[in-house]
């Protein structure tokens, strides 16, 4: 009976364990933890890239930083870890074996060492970035589009094979995550320079989905295997966003949060279908967080939060006018506000969102 009951325990811990795998859709096994991540996308991720090359797209000066370890900016846009911070400490097969958050370290930015082999994981993420090489390109002294991101991750693998060969380079990188957060500066960028005129949404929409899907193929002919794709967040509701509305107490922007769902409900269908044709060379989870934003800005104080309108740090109207600077004022408790600044969440709110994700996978994975 002891023998019985020992064998219906492991039958059902590896039941367990494989509907947990099938749901995140990543592929892995007991045996085969994530060894490294490798992030691209935004100011929501970036960790100090954009420290190592002149752009108006900055964060290395207070108050950015204020709650970070050490109390000094880092290059994050946040006043302390961000969410690639969060999701390399959230590693997933501990988190499912002990339910705790112990995972990889925070991947280093990439140019802090444009040589190194990063074997534990890099972050090419840029503040300012896009699908799409013509956001925030000149005037603003430029950013790292993700196309360029993928050059960079390009040269990294090609010192990898040299280094340790190509069979032992492409097992490694097949147990690696590679988080991507992306698209949010290229529709801002379409309504806030009026490229309405010019094209319509769902065109310019159709442009990014079809650009980004070559970009994942691109990553994918590298080695890439495991995806997290964010969808995008409700971008109408930012305090800049807010901005528009004056008028009617600052209300979300519906246009640019319509057009955000559209562009999201197009991802999904992208994704399945690169799926379908690339097979088990391309897992992915797809990561709702418009939805759990929503959640977290109808319903704050479910979340601990009080101000979901006005930013932590900045100047004028919701504290939006201006992005937070070293002149600006900033809240004293930054755990009570969804936004740190103009377009950018509160260390509190990435934290949450990160293991909110995890907690409730068939909500919001």
């Amino acid at each position: 009976m002891a023998a019985f009951s020992s064998d219906k325990t492991k039958l059902l811990h590896s039941c367990g364990l494989i509907a947990f795998v099938l749901l995140l859709q990543l592929n892995m096994s007991r045996s085969q933890k994530v060894t490294a991540m490798y992030v691209f996308g935004d100011s929501q991720v970036d960790v100090g890239n954009n420290d190592y090359f002149q752009t108006i797209f900055r964060a290395n000066f207070p108050f950015n930083g204020i709650d970070y370890p050490g109390g000094k900016p880092t290059g994050r846009f946040s006043n302390g870890k961000n969410a690639a911070d969060f999701l390399a400490f959230m590693n997933l097969l501990d988190f499912y074996v002990t339910a705790e958050n112990v995972g990889l370290p925070t991947p280093p930015p990439y140019l802090s060492n444009k040589d190194g082999l990063f074997m534990e994981g890099v972050n090419f993420a840029s503040g300012g970035a896009g699908i799409l090489n013509t956001t925030n390109g000149t005037p603003f002294n430029g950013t790292i589009q993700l196309s360029k991101q993928i050059e960079y991750f390009s040269e990294l693998q090609q010192r990898l094979i040299q280094k340790i060969g190509y069979d032992a380079a492409q097992i490694h990188l097949s147990t690696c995550l590679f988080p991507i957060v992306i698209g949010s500066n290229d529709l801002l960028n379409y309504f806030t320079f009026k490229l309405p005129m010019t094209k319509p949404p769902q065109q310019y929409i159709d442009l990014m989905l079809s650009t980004f899907s070559t970009q994942l193929r691109q990553l994918q002919g590298l080695g890439a295997r495991k995806f997290l794709i964010f969808g995008l967040a409700p971008i109408g509701c930012t305090p800049a966003q807010r901005l528009v509305n004056i008028s009617e107490g600052y209300k979300c922007n519906d246009e640019a949060n319509y057009w955000a769902r559209v562009y999201n409900q197009g991802l999904q269908s992208m994704l399945r279908k690169l799926k379908s044709q690339l097979q088990e060379h391309f897992n992915y989870s797809y990561l709702n967080t418009y939805d759990f934003l929503v959640n977290l800005v109808q319903n704050p104080t479910k979340y601990g939060f009080r101000e979901v309108k006005a930013a932590c740090c900045g100047t004028g109207r919701l504290n939006a006018d201006v992005p937070c600077l070293p002149i600006s004022t900033y809240c004293p408790n930054r755990n009570d506000h969804v936004f740190w600044d103009r377009v950018h969440p509160t260390e509190a709110v990435a934290k949450i969102l990160i293991n909110t994700l995890f907690n409730n996978t068939k909500q919001y994975m």
